[in-house]
Parts: structure tokens; C-alpha cells; sequence
């Protein structure tokens, strides 16, 4: 198979390496180890976790690259000096450290990555082993969108094009990621015993109908128009699928035209739909299969605190305690 070379030019020897598992793992001698490795490793995941993962790797490695060090020279006390510099320093994409969640995810995907090249026998240990994790937060810091904002963006999206309007009402009334939404083919929208449905691909590579409530249903049907397959969210020569940045940025225009905070990202659609169900009373094991959550403490942090606090039992005691009666 043909390597995908990383986005980082690691220019540091690399260590001796054991040829006989090395000969079993994609590519030829004339490739770098760590590159076979990677190409490895990545195939056992879905494409959108492979590209997630291997972005991650890119980021090791060009931290690596910075000290003149090989990934797979790498110790311990390199991936802490990395995870102080995530966690101190400004992110480009962000302007902020990175968030706790999203270094224990980087951390888990180098865990991985390490564990299977000790699998393969090509490494003997793992610098990651021992380093410890952040502690994530039970309360998300994705940044949070009242009902009336949403309405906002839903109006402005509406106004911008029939392709901003779909994309937008079936993040804000159906609660799919960003990759679930743009992976949709036409043909994945269909009926199921009289409701309308979109069959997305959850993480893992599991996939599930999730119901299209009549809004998103109008404005589906009327970017779709006429075509009877391809991608549902086309890309600007109207043939080949939506873009993720392209779509990242977009929404991000449309959030600054409806005069949003700062920081709102689709990620923060999935969160106000969580949010908003959780505010009308829907039970929690129905929110959490709506986000296609396996474990219901990872939907419980989509839920935003102050709906949370609307019904603390604080005030029923209190009452309780001081009433006259």
C-alpha cells in the first residue's frame, strides 16, 4: 500500500529498529519506520478517527521534530514537556491552551499508537505508559448557546442558502456531528414506519437512523432538489462532498452574523440540542441515544449547567426548612 506521508518533516536519526516484525508492516526499508507504523496502526480505525488520529500524530511528531528527537526515541519526560505545552501555551486554531478533554484524547491516541508498535514487536516500550492524564471536567467547555441564539443562527443560515439552512437545522434538530451530517449520501434519507430519517455513521464505524423532525425535512428537501444520489452537502463545484473546514468556516461566518459569541463551533450545535432536550424534559437514556452515546456520563457533560440549576433540589429544602407550615 502507498504511505501517507506525516505533515512534519522529523529530521532526526532514527534508532535502530528490529527488521523482521519492521518487514511485516506496510511500505518498503526505504521508508521511515515511523511512517509504516503509523499506516498500520491507522487502518484499524474509520476514516474520520484515522484523519483525527493521524492528525495527533502529526502534532507528536512536530514537537519531536523541535527537540531533534525520533518518536520512537522518545521518553517520558518528552511527552510531559509536551503536555505542559498544550496545556500553557495558545493554540493556533484556537488562541487558547488546549482544553483538558482534548489533550487526553491526544494522549490516548499516542497510547495506542505506541501499544501497537509494541504488538508488532517494533517497539519495546511506550513513553506515554506512565504520563499522567488531565483530569476532564464533568461540565464541557464547549462554548454554550441559549434557545434564542440558536433561533438566530437558524434565521441567518435560512437567509444565507438553502444549503446553510439544511445544514444547520440538522445540526440544531437532530444533535449529529459535524462528520455525520457531511458523511449523509442522498440516498441516506429516507422514511421508516412514516418518519422521516437519516442513516449517519457513528464513531466507531456503527450507524444508526436518526429522525428528521419536519423543519429540517423542508429545507433538506429543498437544497436536494431534483438529485437522486451523491453527497448530500456539496462542495462549491457541485459534485465532489462538503468539506469539513469549508464547513467549519462557513458556520463560523454565519455565527458572526447572528452576532454569537466567540467560540461557537458545531460541536456547540450537538451541545444546545443535548441542552435544550434535557431543558423540556426529555428523559436522559433517549438524549443519550440521540447523541449516540454509549456511556450516559459522556451525555450528561453535554448538558449545560444551567438547566441543571434550575432544578436543584436546594430550593424545595430550603422552602421546606423555613416554611411556616
Amino acid at each position: 500500500m502507498t504511505l501517507v506521508p506525516l505533515a512534519v518533516d522529523v529530521a532526526a536519526p532514527v534508532p535502530a529498529v528490529r527488521a523482521e516484525p519492521l518487514d511485516r508492516l506496510p511500505g518498503t526499508a526505504a521508508d521511515d519506520p515511523l511512517l509504516r507504523l503509523a499506516a498500520a496502526w491507522l487502518l484499524a480505525y474509520p476514516t474520520r478517527t484515522a484523519t483525527v488520529y493521524r492528525r495527533d500524530l502529526e502534532a507528536w511528531a512536530s514537537w519531536c521534530a523541535g527537540l531533534g528527537v525520533h518518536p520512537f526515541a522518545a521518553e517520558r519526560h518528552h511527552v510531559d514537556a509536551w503536555v505542559r505545552h498544550l496545556t500553557t501555551t495558545p493554540q493556533e486554531r484556537t488562541g487558547r491552551p488546549a482544553a483538558a478533554a482534548s489533550v487526553a484524547r491526544r494522549l490516548s491516541a499516542l497510547s495506542s499508537f505506541y501499544d501497537h508498535g509494541i504488538a508488532a514487536e517494533v517497539l519495546t516500550h511506550s513513553p506515554v505508559a506512565s504520563v499522567r492524564r488531565p483530569r476532564v471536567s464533568e461540565e464541557s467547555q464547549a462554548v454554550g448557546l441559549t434557545t434564542d441564539q440558536v433561533r438566530a443562527l437558524i434565521t441567518t443560515a435560512t437567509t444565507h442558502s438553502p444549503r446553510s439552512a439544511a445544514l444547520v437545522l440538522l445540526l440544531t434538530s437532530v444533535g449529529l456531528r459535524i462528520s455525520e451530517a457531511l458523511g449523509t449520501d442522498v440516498r441516506d434519507f429516507g422514511h421508516d414506519h412514516g418518519h422521516r430519517v437519516m442513516k449517519v455513521t457513528r464513531k466507531g464505524g456503527r450507524t444508526a437512523r436518526a429522525v428528521v423532525p419536519p423543519q429540517a425535512v423542508r429545507a433538506l428537501e429543498a437544497y436536494i432538489g431534483e438529485r437522486t444520489s451523491g453527497p448530500i452537502f456539496l462542495a462549491a463545484d457541485g459534485v465532489s462532498r462538503y468539506p469539513y473546514k469549508s464547513a467549519y468556516e462557513q458556520l463560523d461566518r454565519l455565527c458572526k452574523l447572528a452576532k454569537l459569541p466567540a467560540g461557537v463551533t458545531p460541536h456547540s450545535l450537538r451541545h444546545a440540542w443535548a441542552t435544550e432536550a434535557d431543558r423540556l424534559r426529555v428523559p436522559l437514556q433517549d438524549i443519550q441515544d440521540g447523541l449516540g452515546h454509549a456511556d450516559p456520563r459522556t451525555t450528561r457533560r453535554y448538558i449545560a449547567k444551567r438547566n441543571q440549576n434550575d432544578r436543584s433540589p436546594n430550593y424545595a429544602i430550603a422552602a421546606a426548612f423555613t416554611s411556616d407550615d
